[in-house]
């Protein structure tokens, strides 16, 4: 089993590429025993929605460079 910061790491390597089966496998495991990347998780899914919602809601894809 893969240290908690590893873990972690691979959480956010899932938002930008997909997990292969033997890394969702364990990260899936270690999520049944650990609160804390649990709550990591959920941290990064509430980021990922906060950040979607801001972005629709300020149009940023419009805003000249």
């Amino acid at each position: 089993m893969l240290s908690c910061r590893e873990e972690t790491e691979l959480m956010s390597q899932r938002l930008d590429r997909p997990l292969s089966s033997g890394e969702r496998l364990g990260l899936w495991f270690h999520l049944l025993f650990c609160k804390g990347c649990r709550a990591t998780q959920k941290h990064f899914a509430f980021l990922r929605t906060a950040t979607r919602a801001w972005r629709e809601h300020h149009d940023v894809d419009s805003i000249p460079r």
